[in-house]
């Protein structure tokens, strides 16, 4: 077997992120809860973004957020994802190159189905709330897996958001065989309780099987997944049932579970939080670059919080500091 040329190819939406400050009161006038994330349809997504506030774009995404941290941090990686042959996804295109990420998916041509979008509301505390059109993403054919590129990456990234449409749930499934075929790592991040409450038949298939090496949850997103109200148990049920278990708790830091080994650390220190877009998607991206490095698991998870702590002192959920000083500056 052929050593990896890559450290991490990631399936994912490829989605332009809209940023608009607003109230709570417009949350409440327009029905939305605050700091979830809904699916919307087009004609809800044109009525929004009349009414948003002026907005800034921003090119998004759960799993190319992640590798736009870890190529910040040095590693090298490719993503898989389908953009429109229009202006969101000439954006898209270039900011994740620009940022160090090889991305070769020819655009969806046609021009009836626009580049995905997440239309993001962050109220004044910093909390954002997400309003996704999933648009050309949604229709990322398995064709589009090349599984030479899957078996030349050490970790193939599967970005839970993506399972609940048809066809790239095909595609990452493709990927999965493939990267199983080739004796690879496969991380999965669950995304969003919505997609635990949809498709949790269906991801713990993934994990029963063995197919999860590496899963990604929040505090939420594992009480869902485990189906109890009580934290330590749902991290005692999870971590039985995958090697390395990593969930985010916000304020209060974060945990990593392997085998019999647990390990926390507390969050970063920061002075405001401005836009927690992104915050778990770049702590993913902290976390899987000491994870390559061949780290121990508190390094690793210090590297999360630097790289989340960063995300989150600005809008948007692309990192804007030197990754690399601000990990240095901390562990040395």
């Amino acid at each position: 077997m052929s050593e990896p040329t890559l450290d991490i190819l990631a399936i994912g939406n490829a989605i332009v992120d809209v940023l608009a400050q607003a109230d709570e009161a417009f949350l409440a006038a327009e029905g939305l809860e605050k700091g979830a994330m809904r699916l919307i349809d087009a004609e809800q997504a044109t009525a929004l973004y009349a009414r948003m506030g002026a907005g800034r774009e921003i090119s998004g995404g759960s799993a190319a957020n992640t590798l736009a941290g870890f190529a910040a941090l040095g590693g090298r990686c490719a993503f898989i994802g389908q953009v429109a042959d229009d202006q969101l996804g000439e954006v898209f295109a270039h900011d994740i190159r620009a940022q160090g990420v090889a991305f070769d998916m020819p655009a969806l041509a046609g021009g009836d189905v626009p580049t995905a979008r997440c239309l993001i509301l962050v109220t004044p505390d910093g909390q954002r709330t997400m309003n996704t059109y999933l648009g050309a993403a949604q229709y990322l054919p398995a064709a589009a897996v090349d599984e030479a590129l899957v078996a030349s990456a050490s970790i193939l990234l599967l970005e839970g958001y993506l399972w609940d449409p048809l066809e790239p749930r095909a595609a990452m499934q493709r990927a999965v065989r493939a990267a199983r075929a080739a004796g690879r790592k496969i991380a999965l991040g669950v995304s969003a309780v919505f997609c635990i409450l949809s498709h949790r038949a269906d991801f713990i298939d993934l994990i029963e099987r063995g197919d999860v090496d590496i899963l990604f949850a929040n505090e939420e997103e594992v009480l869902a997944l485990a189906g109890v109200d009580d934290f330590e148990a749902a991290v005692a049920w999870t971590a039985a049932r995958v090697p390395l278990l990593v969930t985010t708790r916000g304020a209060d830091g974060a945990i990593a579970v392997q085998g019999k080994e647990r390990v926390a650390v507390k969050a970063e220190p920061i002075d405001r939080v401005v836009d927690t877009t992104g915050a778990g998607d770049l702590f993913s991206a902290g976390f899987l670059a000491g994870y390559v490095e061949g780290r121990n698991l508190e390094d690793c998870l210090v590297m999360g919080a630097v790289a989340a702590a960063e995300v989150i002192s600005h809008y948007g959920a692309r990192p804007e500091a030197d990754l690399k000083a601000l990990v240095a500056a901390r562990l040395g």
